[in-house]
């Protein structure tokens, strides 16, 4: 039996958008095995805690039985290491995007010299999308269902009309 491939798809999906969905419907067409993996950073400060950007992903992919969805507090490379996975996928919309996925990606190969990072861009007409943008929009009262998923949407929605209140 052949070895089966298995990849990483990390972020920390503040919210999942469509964007990432895309980037996933792609990765699941190359790799036996995708896992997306919900970073958790201290220093960063997320709208969504962890359980819930885990569960908007695992609602929003749930029609693919070789997708897994974990969370993560600390370095890829060590959990990379850990699970003995080696593949890494990354989304770029823009240049910009290339220039600091790419010092990522050398950066987790300094550490795991394992580590292969592999770049997938999404369709053009989410190419602009990012979860900045989705918040900001959310913000003000705007509709974010074509960038979002309808768990998102709500949990959006629920947020800011709480803060207004």
């Amino acid at each position: 039996m052949q070895n089966k491939k298995t990849a990483i798809y990390p972020g920390s999906f503040d919210p999942v958008t469509n964007g990432h969905l895309d980037i996933v419907e792609r990765a699941v067409k190359i790799f036996d095995e995708l896992v997306i993996l919900v970073a958790d950073n201290p220093e960063k400060k997320y709208m969504f805690n962890s359980f819930d950007r885990k569960n908007f992903i695992e609602k929003s992919v749930v029609e693919f039985k070789n997708i897994s969805v974990r969370t993560h507090e600390g370095l890829l490379a060590d959990y990379l290491s850990e699970k003995k996975i080696q593949i890494v996928i990354r989304g770029l919309r823009f240049v910009s995007d290339f220039e600091y996925e790419l010092s990522l990606a050398l950066m987790n190969r300094k550490l795991n010299g394992q580590i292969e990072t592999i770049f997938l861009a999404p369709r053009e007409e989410l190419i602009y999308l990012s979860s900045t943008m989705v918040k900001e929009i959310a913000s003000f009262g705007g509709d974010v269902s074509r960038w979002v998923p309808e768990c998102v949407k709500t949990a959006l929605k629920n947020k800011y009309s709480t803060r207004k209140q």
